[in-house]
């Protein structure tokens, strides 16, 4: 039997009982950049109440280019939509529980219940995002008007698909938000047609543009079945856009709309946090939102391996 040799000096396993690891906070692989909120105007909604006032005659509304003459004025006036939409905030929240006993022991160097607030109110940005897209009420998804509703000419999304879908909302369109599938899937077709698309940089990322507008990913846009959408907008209430709405002035108010509150402590020792986020998404006039449906995200395309 081999004999190991009579160690001469402190060995690594002995010597890192009096070593201080360093530690990292807890990661979460469910954080995403979460594009939208950040490109988003945000406005502050009283009483959680935001009621969209539109324009009810705007083809009735006359005018006219008076002549060198003495010719008879047009009269006329603006209507309003006599019951206007109103977006009722969504509250987004949970209850957070944590021992006392884990927090009073194990909070360094890491404070437990500020890791475990962080967490769980990143996880719940993460929902607000997915629900400014998908909640059946005021989600972007929800709101397109059917004629801005368009359709894939093949399947994968073209250079000439998204033309289209600039046509529909010509007036200063913002940005494109798509799945990073569908992102990848066009910039395929873009390489086959010879015109990789440019790159931007914004908030410190690399997008891909089309015709100036870049594309901004979300993996909270739906796939099934192997295809998804492609969302283009107009953002910001002098634009007549897509806006963003908080309550402001929470208890316990972190960022806007961004609420945390102490509970107190039961019987069994546990210090409950409610935390709420409040929001909702308007879409103040129908041209300011398009979707092109049917993006297919599974074509490849083949290439000649020889030379001439």
């Amino acid at each position: 039997m081999a004999q190991h040799p009579e160690a001469t000096a402190l060995g690594d396993n002995a010597a890192r009982q009096l070593a201080n690891a360093t530690k990292t906070t807890a990661q979460l692989s469910t954080i995403s950049p979460r594009w939208l909120v950040h490109l988003l105007q945000w406005l502050p909604v009283e009483a959680g109440i935001y009621r969209l006032n539109t324009v009810k005659n705007p083809a009735e509304v006359r005018v006219a280019c008076s002549q060198r003459d003495e010719s008879e004025l047009p009269n006329t006036f603006v209507d309003y939509d006599e019951a206007p939409r109103e977006y009722f905030l969504n509250a987004v929240n949970t209850i957070l529980d944590v021992h006392t006993r884990v927090s009073d022991l194990y909070s360094s160097p890491h404070d437990q219940i500020k890791e475990q607030l962080r967490l769980t109110i990143e996880t719940i940005k993460e929902r607000q995002e997915s629900e400014l897209i998908n909640n059946p009420d005021y989600g972007l998804l929800a709101n397109v008007a059917d004629d801005q509703i368009i359709s894939t000419l093949t399947g994968a999304p073209t250079p000439d698909d998204l033309d289209e879908l600039l046509s529909k909302v010509w007036k200063e369109p913002a940005f494109f938000l798509a799945h990073p599938l569908a992102i990848a899937a066009f910039g395929r077709e873009c390489t086959r047609r010879g015109v990789p698309p440019p790159t931007v940089s914004l908030f410190g990322a690399q997008f891909l543009t089309w015709r100036g507008i870049p594309l901004v990913p979300s993996d909270k846009i739906p796939v099934d079945g192997g295809k998804t959408k492609i969302i283009l907008l107009r953002v910001g209430e002098k634009r007549q856009g897509v806006v963003g709405l908080f309550q402001p002035g929470l208890a316990g108010e972190q960022s806007p709309g961004l609420s945390v509150r102490f509970m107190g402590i039961n019987r069994n020792a546990i210090a409950s946090y409610l935390i709420s986020l409040y929001c909702s998404l308007a879409v103040l006039v129908p041209d300011a939102l398009a979707v092109l449906e049917d993006v297919e995200i599974g074509k490849y395309h083949e290439y000649p391996d020889t030379y001439k």
